[in-house]
């Protein structure tokens, strides 16, 4: 039988018998610290659970109701399927019912249930003008068409009639996806003997399993997953949807909090801020742009700026898109929801869904239509969008499954699709779009044509030249040539496909006059100036040619001024290995005698020699280097 988990969270005010009820549900006392037995009420957040036959488990989320510990209730309400309202027949509705149920429309749960408790306490008639009261209450809200179920965890009325109605909503409920990265908020951490540090959260996304890997963020810590429990039970396997507990190897409880998440490592990235589209309640004051609040997501909770776009302040009831900056980085992915409140004094105001978590700063005009792409568009859309506004710098394939909740395969599927369609281009495992991309290679190809234009005896631009002139760094120009098949790139040179050095009558004139001399004068060459004065052509001419007669390997380039022929270059080679092979060591002047030049050019000649490897200098003689030694085979000589 495949079980299917479902997140149950209880809301309502203090001591309207959530606890109580949830015991009664579940045989499980959720109220798990001394002092909350002592005093009977609930301080931080319990758990239980509900397992029916069919194989479905309801884990139940038990949050505290007392105003001034709404932020833990906070911290329970991410990832919760459905609601458990629950309101005391003898009190009706209270400050904290109000604020718990609007908690849970902001954070957008869909369906839920409402128990009206405590009904032994009270006559029927009373009952009545409280259940009207209720379903007044709950209008206009997800709640509005839900069952109410009157209960009485003392007496045990309509408990099971509770259980059946929980079951009927748990079936309806669209499991998480299971094909998504792992992701688990921390809502405890603590140690247990013999075992160690212990985390426990609501399964988000994903699956995590015994000895994996995994990667604890915003604190950046790594560890491996030692054991796994779900609801008192060791499990092989965690997965979407569950209540989980993670025995991590090797972590100090005093390096974690909650309000960290426990992630898969490697693919997902923290954020101080997030382009969001926020709602106030209509009971909530007005919120003034800069304004600071407290900002809660998943199981955290982090002081905030609110920068509205377009709005200098928000009105009650109002919506608006903006950013807000964060004090300290958290884990967020497009889609999240989340709850604001007041800095001062604090209440909850209102709350929003992440549309990117990894904003940055707009320029004015930019303006928000990617926003609006975020919030109404399809898959499709958004990562396409989300692609454009990369840049050049594009982002990588393996990141976007943790930039929006969706499944791997769905978001490598919708990537293929793109990149299919030409929408978007790849290069170095980078996804850039196709717009980004075409404007860069436009920009890339005119300035290789007027480079050909203007240097014709240059077999292409340098890279770096190149680079600079465009201003972005080196892998990323790597990339953008790698996928333009109108540019050829060799070494470190850069021309467009098809160009051709323009060789002139003159030109091969000019080249066969340059080797003329150099036979005649062989280790004494004209130097690169000399030669400009003898042809009367300009000395950035004569380095074009010089440089072409290079690449084609007619000369070879020993120093900047400096050239010899290619037989000339092969032939000094072979006298220094003949030298060595009856000597230990050369002179200065042994290599000038033995060449038949002058000091002027030995000295360049050796130094050639010495950075290429040939010789090695030790004080004033040459010896052989090792490495040219032993290409040339000459053992000990």
């Amino acid at each position: 039988m495949e079980s299917k988990y479902v997140i149950l969270g209880t809301a309502g005010h203090i001591d309207h018998g959530k606890s109580q009820l949830v015991k009664a549900l579940t045989g499980i006392d959720p109220d798990r610290l001394k002092e909350e037995k002592e005093r009977g009420i609930t301080i931080d957040l319990g758990f239980a659970d509900i397992e029916y036959p069919d194989g479905i488990r309801v884990g139940i989320v038990d949050v505290p109701g007392h105003e001034r510990l709404v932020k833990n209730m906070l911290a329970g309400a991410g990832g919760i399927d459905l609601v458990l309202l629950v309101i005391a027949a003898d009190e009706g509705i209270m400050p904290q019912s109000r604020e718990h149920l609007a908690i849970c429309n902001l954070l957008g749960i869909k369906s839920g249930i409402i128990a009206i408790t405590k009904t032994d306490l009270v006559d029927r008639e009373w009952l009545e003008m409280v259940t009207e009261e209720v379903k007044d209450f709950v209008k206009d809200t997800f709640l509005e068409n839900a069952q109410i179920v009157e209960v009485s965890s003392l007496t045990g009325e309509n408990i099971d009639l509770l259980k059946e109605k929980i079951h009927e909503l748990a079936m309806k409920v669209e499991p998480k996806s299971a094909d998504g990265l792992f992701r688990l908020p921390i809502d405890r951490v603590f140690t247990l003997k013999g075992f160690g540090t212990v985390v426990t959260g609501t399964v988000l996304s994903g699956t995590i399993g015994l000895n994996e890997e995994v990667e604890i963020l915003p604190v950046g810590i790594t560890s491996k997953v030692r054991g796994l429990q779900s609801h008192g039970k060791p499990v092989e396997r965690g997965l979407a949807g569950q209540r989980l507990a993670i025995n991590l190897q090797g972590v100090d409880k005093s390096a974690l909090r909650r309000g960290d998440t426990v992630v898969q490592p490697g693919r997902f990235q923290t954020t101080r801020a997030i382009d969001s589209k926020i709602r106030l309640l209509k009971s909530a004051p007005p919120l003034k742009n800069r304004a600071n609040i407290h900002f809660h997501l998943a199981t955290s909770e982090v002081i905030g700026r609110v920068i509205l776009y377009d709005h200098d302040e928000l009105r009650p009831g109002e919506e608006a898109f903006c950013q807000i900056r964060l004090e300290e980085p958290v884990l967020a992915v497009s889609g999240d929801r989340f709850i604001i409140r007041r800095f001062s004094p604090v209440e909850t105001i209102g709350g929003g869904v992440v549309l990117d978590p990894w904003a940055r700063r707009r320029r004015k005009k930019e303006g928000i239509d990617d926003l609006l792409v975020y919030e109404g568009g399809n898959l499709k859309e958004k990562i396409e969008t989300k692609i454009r506004k990369a840049g050049l710098k594009g982002i990588t394939v393996e990141s976007i499954p943790g930039w929006i909740n969706e499944g791997v395969r769905e978001c490598h599927r919708t990537v293929q699709s793109l990149l299919d369609k030409g929408r978007i281009y790849k290069y170095n495992g980078n996804l850039v779009h196709g717009d980004t991309y075409k404007a860069i290679k436009e920009r890339i190809i005119d300035t290789l044509e007027r480079f050909h234009r203007n240097n014709p005896l240059k077999t292409g631009m340098s890279k770096e030249v190149l680079r600079g002139l465009f201003g972005i760094k080196p892998e990323l120009l790597e990339g953008i040539l790698s996928i333009t098949d109108d540019v050829v790139v060799e070494k470190d040179v850069v021309r467009l496909k098809g160009f051709k050095v323009a060789v002139t009558e003159d030109f091969q004139k000019i080249k066969s006059e340059i080797l003329e001399l150099m036979q005649k004068k062989r280790f004494q060459p004209p130097t690169k100036n000399e030669l400009a004065r003898y042809f009367g052509i300009k000395e950035k001419e004569i380095d074009d040619i010089l440089r072409l007669m290079t690449e084609e390997d007619t000369l070879v380039r020993l120093t900047d001024s400096i050239y010899l022929r290619s037989d000339d270059y092969k032939e000094m080679l072979d006298r220094i290995t003949e030298f060595y092979r009856h000597n230990e060591s050369m002179t200065v002047g042994q290599f000038r005698d033995m060449l038949g030049t002058s000091r002027k050019y030995a000295l360049p000649f050796l130094e050639y020699l010495d950075s290429n490897k040939f010789t090695l200098r030790v004080g004033d003689v040459r010896k052989i280097h090792p490495t040219f030694k032993k290409r040339t085979g000459m053992g000990n000589g």
